[in-house]
């Protein structure tokens, strides 16, 4: 039988980044790459794809006109040169301020790079179309009360034909709930489920109504835990931080069939090959350029 040998190998050049990804976890970009570029902009958004994410995660708020933007904390001014909520701002107003001005530079002398290269809070609408319709997203919903942002966000879902791409994940019930109305919405399993089952699994050995096939679950590879004893006089609360996810725990999840496990706050070499044992579907890293050097990704 002859072969070509030109066919055979395009084939294999193909082929082998495929199962290559296939049989590691995918790269999530938390906040966009929140060490490498100001969090949730476009530039940390493009350069976390260059730098090989397999997707992106953002967080969104609503400003004052309900208009949905990609920033994370409560008060503006811890990354940028403004003060207050995203909710008391008009988005012209927050579209004034430098994303970046609070973003140092770790190497070397510090440094705010951005504060003379002014970088923009971006729409949630302004991301969908500079993201490729082939990357996945995640979002995280943020701001409250969660029904004006979860009417919100489904309007520029639907304006930019983009639910089939996205993931809803949030630690407020509330957003999620108001997310089941919405028929397309592909939503997180509650973060409050998750951790009760992990719990169980870990400590009481018991593996309690394991999610349904495919749903996506998320939570933290190492939980910050407080642990009370209580004594006849008193008590004493002592505070760790606990590995929790092992093999047993992965078997429960997937008791019923594939589900996608996402484990937060994957940053090392040691934690990153910990999870490719585990065999879960994601890890969510704050450095997508470090973390391709170090586990030697694409």
């Amino acid at each position: 039988m002859k072969y070509n040998i030109q066919k055979i190998i395009i084939f294999v050049l193909i082929l082998v980044p495929l199962i290559s990804v296939a049989s590691r976890p995918l790269i999530v970009a938390h906040r966009g790459g929140t060490a490498d570029y100001p969090e949730n902009t476009v530039l940390a958004l493009n350069n976390a794809l260059e730098n090989g994410a397999d997707m992106l995660e953002m967080s969104v708020q609503l400003s004052k006109d309900h208009v949905p933007v990609l920033y994370r904390p409560v008060d503006l001014a811890a990354l940028t040169d403004g003060h207050g909520k995203v909710s008391d701002k008009t988005l012209e107003q927050l579209q004034q301020l430098n994303a970046g001005w609070n973003f140092k530079e770790k190497e070397g002398i510090i440094c705010y790079p951005y504060r003379q290269q002014r970088v923009a809070i971006p729409m949630l609408q302004t991301a969908l179309r500079v993201i490729p319709q082939t990357v996945p997203i995640i979002l995280d919903l943020k701001s409250l009360p969660a029904e004006p942002l979860v009417h919100a966000v489904a309007k520029v879902l639907d304006q930019e034909n983009a639910w089939g791409r996205v993931h809803l994940y949030s630690t407020v019930k509330e957003h999620l709930r108001y997310f089941t109305h919405y028929s397309r919405a592909q939503l997180f399993e509650a973060r409050d489920i998750t951790r009760t089952r992990l719990l169980n699994v870990v400590l009481a050995h018991i593996c309690q109504q394991p999610p349904s096939p495919n749903v996506w679950v998320g939570i933290e590879l190492k939980l910050p835990l407080w642990i009370t004893e209580k004594f006849t006089l008193g008590e004493s609360t002592s505070e760790v931080v606990a590995m929790l996810w092992n093999k047993s725990a992965v078997r429960c999840f997937k008791t019923q069939g594939s589900v996608k496990i996402f484990l937060f706050g994957v940053n090392t070499l040691e934690d990153y090959r910990f999870a490719k044992r585990l065999g879960v579907y994601g890890v969510m890293v704050d450095s997508p350029k470090e973390m391709r050097r170090i586990a030697h990704l694409r």
